[in-house]
């Protein structure tokens, strides 16, 4: 009797404790996120994903250079112009920026969206562009040119011309605020995928780690490493699905502020740590810098474990 009454206990609890995990996909930032959210109902976890997707179109609605009304749109308006009060959030994005800049020494520049567009990654481009067409296309890039005042929160962008944009890092930085507001709100599990750019929480609904797959597309599934994760993020800065292909040689998406010249060499680069916001700016840096330079950045970095592939599919790791 006891022990049909435990039983009894338990099934209780089970039906008290029952949860569900429910995605969905939406196109956010221009891109397409699918956030996944373990609750106890539908309905609660519908109503979280909804206040994800609120946060995120506020990060859009912050960072956007294709929206007129934005802060950072007001920013590019106003280049060599005035100062531009904005959010201090703002001030403080791209003070991480700058950040990157700095300890890469210009590979990372969110002012390349100043670069003239004299590459495609369609398929369409078939010969190099002129040395004098690369020298000219980052005449106005330079994060030196970003002026910050903290005092007042201003931005100012010293030269006509100037352009700054968040597309290397601003989705991973809004997946990150949905997850943070979410935990806030007391969601204990799920997932931010911003187009590749992942930022996990708690577990599964059967209590087992999230499984993020790293893609190799020299292996014959496309797989190089299953991840799990329950507490960080990963992010892939890659060439292998959008690139240029000149006289035998693939040049990624991912172009060299400094040189205007696109990055060669590495196929991707996956960071694995605590925030996604960092792992992007190491793994678009290290895209830019190469396989030793990007090494000696990742000492910087001591939480953060990385996989490299180069362009001959040799696979290259670092732990914590």
């Amino acid at each position: 009797m006891r022990t049909l009454f435990s039983l009894f206990l338990i099934s209780i609890f089970s039906i008290l404790n029952a949860q569900i995990e429910l995605s969905k996909p939406y196109t956010l930032m221009g891109s397409r996120f699918d956030i996944t959210i373990v609750a106890k109902d539908s309905v609660e976890a519908q109503k979280n994903i909804d206040l994800a997707v609120k946060e995120i179109t506020r990060i859009e609605n912050l960072l956007s250079e294709w929206q007129p009304q934005t802060p950072v749109s007001q920013i590019n308006n106003f280049a060599g112009i005035q100062p531009v009060k904005v959010p201090v959030e703002l001030i403080n994005l791209t003070k991480t920026a700058i950040y990157f800049s700095k300890i890469t020494n210009g590979a990372f520049d969110i002012s390349i969206a100043a670069m003239d567009k004299i590459w495609k990654f369609d398929g369409s481009m078939k010969s190099m562009p002129t040395a004098n067409e690369i020298k000219n296309s980052v005449r106005n890039v330079g994060y030196k040119n970003i002026i910050i005042n903290e005092k007042e929160n201003t931005i100012f962008l010293r030269n006509k011309g100037m352009k700054i944009g968040f597309g290397s890092i601003g989705k991973a930085y809004a997946a990150e605020k949905a997850k943070e507001l979410l935990l806030k709100n007391g969601v204990k599990s799920g997932i931010i995928n911003a187009a590749g750019d992942i930022s996990t929480w708690g577990k599964q609904i059967n209590g087992k780690d999230w499984l993020i797959g790293v893609q190799n597309p020299f292996e014959p599934d496309g797989i190089e490493e299953v991840l799990k994760m329950n507490a960080n993020a990963v992010v892939t800065s890659g060439s292998y699905e959008k690139y240029a292909e000149i006289e035998g040689k693939r040049f990624s998406h991912i172009i060299n502020p400094k040189t205007g010249i696109p990055s060669s060499g590495l196929v991707s680069v996956t960071i694995v740590g605590p925030d996604a916001t960092t792992a992007n700016g190491i793994s678009t840096s290290i895209m830019v810098l190469g396989l030793e330079k990007g090494k000696k950045l990742l000492k910087i970095f001591p939480k953060y474990r990385s996989i490299i592939i180069d362009d001959k599919g040799k696979v290259f790791k670092n732990k914590y």
